[in-house]
C-alpha cells in the first residue's frame, strides 16, 4: 500500500436511505485513511446523517458525479483515491486488493468486478440483475460503479474527471490508459439494483445503447437527456 493510504470519496444526492450503512461499512474496513462525502445539493437528511459520523470529511460541490468527485479529490490527503458510489459496498479486504494491484509495475489505476443485488429482500428480477455484471468482467474501461481507484499523482496528471454530465467515468479511464495500465481485480463490490428494478426494460436498453452512442461521438449532454437525470 502506498505510504499515504487510501482516501475514499463518495458523491451523494438524496441518499439518506443508504449513506449511513455505507459509512458504517467503511468504518469497519481496515486500511482506509479517510472518507470524504461530497454533497450535490441534497434535500433530504443525507448531510444530517453524514455529520453524525465522527471523522468523516464533508464538502459540497455542483451537482454531477464528475464535479463532485473532483471536489473531493482536491481535499484528499491519501496517495490513492477510491471513488465509491453511495449504493456500492466494498469487500472487507478492499485495501489489500488496492495495495496489491497498484504495486504491480506500470499499473496506475484499478477497479473491482460488480455483483448487482436487490436493495432489500427478494425480487423476481434478481437473476436478471447480473446482466450488468458481465460488463465489469469483460470491459477494458471500468465504470464508476466498479469502485475505481487510482494513484493520486496519475489522477492529477490527466486532469481528473471531465466536466460532462454522463460517461465521465469512462472518459477518466481513457485518459488514465494513456499514462499507465488499469487492472480489474477478481474481487467484487456489491451494487444496488435499485435503478434496474425500478425501470427494468429501459435499464437494459440504456445499458447497451448509451456506451455505444458515446463511442460513436454523441455528446454527453445529449446522452444525459436520454438517460434521464443521471447523478
Amino acid at each position: 500500500m502506498p505510504a499515504g493510504g487510501i482516501s475514499v470519496i463518495i458523491p451523494v444526492l438524496d441518499e439518506e436511505q443508504r449513506i449511513g450503512r455505507r459509512l458504517e461499512e467503511l468504518g469497519a474496513t481496515p486500511g482506509i485513511r479517510e472518507v470524504i462525502v461530497v454533497d450535490g445539493g441534497s434535500a433530504d437528511r443525507t448531510l444530517e446523517i453524514v455529520r453524525g459520523f465522527p471523522g468523516i470529511r464533508v464538502t459540497t460541490g455542483p451537482r454531477g458525479r464528475g464535479s463532485q468527485l473532483n471536489a473531493g479529490a482536491r481535499l484528499a490527503s491519501g496517495d490513492v483515491l477510491l471513488f465509491l458510489h453511495a449504493d456500492v459496498s466494498l469487500p472487507a479486504d478492499a485495501a489489500a486488493w488496492v495495495g496489491g494491484t497498484l504495486a504491480e509495475p506500470g499499473v496506475v489505476a484499478g477497479a473491482f468486478r460488480t455483483w448487482t443485488v436487490p436493495d432489500e429482500g427478494r425480487s423476481w428480477l434478481a437473476p436478471f440483475l447480473h446482466v450488468a455484471d458481465v460488463r465489469s468482467r469483460v470491459a477494458r474501461l471500468p465504470y464508476g460503479d466498479q469502485a475505481v481507484f487510482v494513484r493520486r499523482e496519475a489522477f492529477l496528471r490527466v486532469g481528473g474527471f471531465p466536466d460532462q454530465p454522463l460517461m465521465e467515468d469512462v472518459e477518466l479511464a481513457r485518459r488514465l490508459r494513456r499514462v499507465g495500465r488499469i487492472r480489474t481485480v477478481p474481487a467484487v463490490v456489491r451494487v444496488s439494483g435499485r435503478r434496474f428494478i425500478a425501470r427494468p426494460l429501459s435499464s437494459v436498453v440504456l445499458l447497451r445503447l448509451v456506451p455505444l452512442l458515446y463511442r460513436m461521438g454523441v455528446p454527453p449532454r445529449v446522452l444525459a437527456r436520454l438517460y434521464g437525470g443521471p447523478r
